[in-house]
Order: structure tokens, then C-alpha cells, then sequence
């Protein structure tokens, strides 16, 4: 095999592995409900502990692999990745669970931007590196896949540490391959890692992130959530005055001028928001709602993986020749499409005929726009600073995952306890009342005792997925409409990247701005 073909494995596995874990926690979720009495702000944590992390990291790791060397940084974060993992046999409570995720997301956020760095540094020519970015792509929607079912059936047969445990010889194994195969390769010029602006990103992050999940516990326009907010907007402006007046910022704000690179990140991160808010919902409307088993849920989730991987494929082939403005926007709508037609589900509706397109839809949709917008945020930086691009790109998907859970699951929660409430009342004493509008798991397993409340509670739980939905699908429209305006088109060549090289910093930023 090609050495650039082992390389390019390599990548694949680990990009495979950390997604393996972003979907595989969530078939795991309604079990969690169960054994680990964790309520619904409980399952947001544990899984936005792991996107928070890994959102708030990726940029300052980004910036260190380049820095000290892309297959050391690989290889350490698949290590670190297989030891945290392995350390879930451990928890005991969905408190140290969620530790035990904060500490996964660092060590992904270590290895997702070194992976897109070295097929950058690796793969040169404009078309040859769009097919690499294609099969990158391929390996996310391989994880949405090869998550569900593998966690599913590991549910079946084993506890819920299982689907922890798994990921353990995949990570070494990745570890071995790119020990193996990945060159080494560095930009020494880098500088230090700009800490100011790291804290302050991790605080504005942390906090808006923190203000969404607590909102429904505190109530919307309450003042604990009001004053989140703005703490959260006070800290992204000064993130940004900071990194205007560092002489080495963490991340060069001015790229966000280009439109290639706003634009393309902003579609970015509407379709991790849109895809990880579905499938936090969904896998709990399988189990709850539907009753199948996790491994029947699993094996439900194809459709949409097998249809991430085609789209990831055919958008990476497409977008250079019909232009990356199309391929995005038509991705968006597709989104967009699918989110409000899944709005209208029933507890009784079709798998076949209706939830099984909604998810191609879907599918097809985040592949077209997440390989897309991928290379287009690729072409603002010369492969010497590939770890800074892949750091945003990385940080933009994760932010949109992080974000997607916390406001679908948020609305959800809000719309689910307000839609049950009248139902319980004075069927149930306060304790379990309130137990039941915090956990849907728990509502789950008293509605199997209290004659006639079955239905409420799926009633509600459809009412908190409509809102999540309609929210999401107007999202997702809005984002195609600025698609079109601000990205590249079909007559779009960028500059090749040699001479992106030899340009003087200035230069290069006065090339991004045009």
C-alpha cells in the first residue's frame, strides 16, 4: 500500500475512533437514565462534558501540535484517549461519568486537528486533497454508523462500561498505525500558546454552554439565565479585543473577514448542531417512545451514517467543480427540510417509510456541507499553519455539537416537563412529580405502573422533540440562505498554496480580507 494511503488510514482510524465516541454515549443514554438515575440535565453533561471539552481545547491544541510535532501530538492524544476511556469501568455515579467525559474531550481535542493537519501537510494538490478530506469525511460518518449499532449491541450483552471499554483497542491501535506510518511534521515558527485569550475562550464558552443547560432548572428569562447570557457575550468580546491586541494571538480574528472562512465555518457549525441535537433526541425516542431495544435503535441510526459517508464522498468530488456555494447550500436545505418534516412525528409513525428518509435527508445534508465547508476553510491557510485551519474547523464542528445539545436538549426538556406536568399532577406525590418532569427515563419506568399515563408521557416528549426541530430547521435555512450569498462559487481558484507560503504575513492577511 502507497505510503501516503497508509498515511491517510492512519488519520481515518483515530477521526473514526473520537466519533465512535461522540455517538456511541448516546444509544447508552436511556440505560444511564436507568442505572445511574441520571436526569435529563444529568445526560445532557454527560454528553456535552465530552464536546465542551473538546470545543473549548481544540484551538490552543491545534496551535501545540504545530508547534511540537503533529505525530507525537497524534500519538499521545490517542494514548490519553484509550486510558480515559478504559477508566469508565470505573464510575459509579453520572457525576464521575461526567468527569470521566471532560477528561475524553480533552485528549479528542488533542487528536481531531493533528488528523486534518497531516492530510494537509500530506496531501498538497487542491483535487487529491479534496478526495482525502472525502474518505476524512467518510470516517465521521462511519463513527455516527458504527456508534449506535456497536453500542447497541454491547447493551445488549454487556453493562453500560462496555461501550467505554470498546474504545480502548481502537485508540491503541490507531496509536500503533500512525507510530508506524505518520512523518513527522512541524511549523517551529509558531508561537507560545496565547493564554489570555485561552482562558478567556474556555470562560465565554464554558458559560454559554453552562447558561443553556441550566436554563430549564432556572427558567428562561429568570435572572441566573439572563445574567448568563450576558456574561457569556461580555467574555466573546473580549475574546475578540484580546486577540486584535496580542502580538501572537491564539487565533487570528481577522480570518473571519474572508467570507470563506466565516461563511464556511458558520455552516459548520449549523450542521454539528443540528446532527448532535437530533441524535441526543432520537435515541431516546427510539427507546422511550418506541420501545426498541439499543441494539434495535442502533441499528436504526444507518440510514443517516451510511448517508453522511456517500454525501462526505460525492461533496468533496463536487464542490470543486460546481463551487462550494451550491454543495453548502443545498446541504442546509436538505437539513433544514428534514428537521421541520421530523417535527410532525407520532409515537405510532412508520420507521420505514417515514423516519428512515427524514434520516437520509439528514444524512446526506451534514455530509454535503461538513466536507464542503471543510475544504473551503482549508484554503485561507498554507499547510505550514494547517493545525490553526483544522483547530477552527474542529473547533467550529464541536461548538455546533456542544451548542446543539444544550439548546435542542434545553427546549426539549422546557417543552417535555411543561407538557406533562398537567398530566401528573395529583396522580403522583411532589417527590416523584418532580422526578418525572427532570428525567424522562424515570417517567418512563412509572408510567409502566400508573395505568393511563403512558400516553402523556410520550405526548410530551413528542412536544419537546417538535420544538427542538422547528428550531433547528429554521436554523438551517437561514444558514443556506447566507451560503449563498457568502461563499465561493464555481469560477473560485484559490491561490496555490507554495506561494501562500512565500508571501510575508501581511501579505497573506490582505489575501484572506479579499
Amino acid at each position: 500500500m502507497p505510503r501516503k494511503s497508509l498515511i491517510l488510514l492512519s488519520v481515518c482510524l483515530a477521526t473514526l475512533t473520537i466519533n465512535l465516541s461522540a455517538m456511541i454515549v448516546n444509544i447508552a443514554l436511556p440505560t444511564l437514565a436507568t442505572d445511574l438515575d441520571a436526569t435529563t440535565k444529568d445526560l445532557l453533561w454527560i454528553v456535552d462534558g465530552y464536546n465542551l471539552a473538546f470545543a473549548a481545547l481544540v484551538l490552543a491544541m491545534g496551535s501545540l501540535s504545530d508547534r511540537f510535532g503533529r505525530r507525537p501530538a497524534l500519538i499521545v492524544g490517542l494514548v490519553g484517549f484509550a486510558a480515559s476511556s478504559g477508566s469508565a469501568v470505573l464510575a459509579d455515579s453520572s457525576t464521575s461519568l461526567i468527569v470521566i467525559r471532560f477528561v475524553m474531550g480533552m485528549f479528542a481535542a488533542l487528536i481531531f486537528p493533528t488528523t486534518l493537519s497531516i492530510i494537509a501537510n500530506t496531501f498538497t494538490e487542491r483535487r487529491e486533497r479534496a478526495s482525502a478530506l472525502g474518505l476524512w469525511g467518510a470516517a465521521v460518518g462511519a463513527g455516527v454508523a458504527l456508534g449506535p449499532v456497536s453500542g447497541g449491541f454491547l447493551l445488549a450483552h454487556f453493562s453500560w462500561h462496555s461501550v467505554f471499554l470498546a474504545l480502548v483497542p481502537l485508540s491503541l491501535a490507531a496509536a500503533a498505525l500512525a507510530f508506524a506510518f505518520v512523518p513527522e511534521s512541524r511549523d517551529p515558527e509558531v508561537p507560545r500558546i496565547d493564554r489570555p485569550g485561552f482562558l478567556i475562550s474556555v470562560a465565554a464558552v464554558g458559560s454559554l454552554t453552562w447558561t443553556i443547560i441550566e436554563a430549564p432548572e432556572h427558567g428562561w428569562g429568570s435572572a441566573a439565565t439572563l445574567i448568563g447570557f450576558v456574561v457569556a457575550a461580555v467574555l466573546t468580546a473580549m475574546f475578540v479585543l484580546v486577540e486584535r491586541s496580542v502580538a501572537n494571538p491564539m487565533i487570528d480574528v481577522t480570518l473571519f473577514l474572508d467570507r470563506r472562512f466565516s461563511a464556511a465555518c458558520g455552516a459548520v457549525t449549523i450542521a454539528f448542531f443540528a446532527l448532535f441535537g437530533f441524535i441526543f433526541l432520537i435515541a431516546q425516542f427510539f427507546q422511550f417512545v418506541r420501545d426498541y431495544s439499543a441494539l434495535e435503535t442502533g441499528v436504526r441510526f444507518l440510514p443517516v451514517a451510511v448517508a453522511i459517508a456517500v454525501a462526505s464522498i460525492v461533496g468533496s468530488q463536487l464542490a470543486p467543480r460546481i463551487g462550494t456555494k451550491l454543495v453548502v447550500s443545498a446541504g442546509l436545505v436538505l437539513l433544514g427540510a428534514a428537521f421541520l418534516w421530523i417535527s410532525a412525528l407520532t409515537s405510532g409513525v412508520d420507521y420505514a417509510t417515514v423516519v428512515a428518509p427524514q434520516m437520509v435527508m439528514l444524512g446526506l445534508g451534514t455530509g454535503l456541507v461538513s466536507t464542503a465547508a471543510t475544504e473551503s476553510i482549508m484554503q485561507v491557510l498554507p499547510p505550514s499553519r494547517a493545525g490553526v485551519g483544522s483547530a477552527v474547523n474542529d473547533a467550529t464542528r464541536e461548538l455546533g455539537g456542544t451548542l446543539g445539545v444544550a439548546v435542542v436538549g434545553s427546549l426539549f426538556a422546557s417543552a417535555y416537563a411543561d407538557g406533562l406536568r398537567p398530566a401528573i399532577e395529583g396522580r403522583l406525590d411532589a417527590v416523584n412529580t418532580e422526578r418525572a418532569l427532570d428525567s424522562v427515563g424515570y417517567a418512563d419506568a412509572v408510567a409502566a405502573r400508573v395505568p393511563g399515563l403512558a400516553s402523556a408521557v410520550d405526548a410530551a416528549f413528542l412536544d419537546g422533540l417538535a420544538l427542538g426541530c422547528i428550531t433547528v430547521g429554521i436554523l438551517c435555512l437561514v444558514g443556506a440562505v447566507a451560503a449563498l450569498v457568502a461563499l465561493p462559487g464555481r469560477g473560485f481558484e484559490p491561490r496555490e498554496a507554495e506561494e501562500q507560503d512565500e508571501l510575508p504575513d501581511e501579505a497573506r492577511v490582505l489575501q484572506a480580507i479579499r
